[in-house]
């Protein structure tokens, strides 16, 4: 688990990227229910990544 604000951040920015290379596999295939998820589960991510009181604001 990250120790710090920057840690955290930067898992956080970690899973969007993996987010989108799954993303990109998701469009060649046609995959919508994936490609869905994916939205969703971004959302999340960005959430806590853009959390009131976080340094990135």
């Amino acid at each position: 688990m990250p120790n710090n604000e920057k840690e955290y951040d930067g898992y956080l920015f970690d899973q969007l990227t993996i987010l989108e290379r799954l993303e990109r596999i998701a469009k060649k295939t046609n995959d919508t229910e994936v490609i869905e998820e994916i939205a969703v589960i971004r959302k999340e991510v960005e959430r806590k990544l853009y959390r009131p009181g976080s340094k990135i604001e």
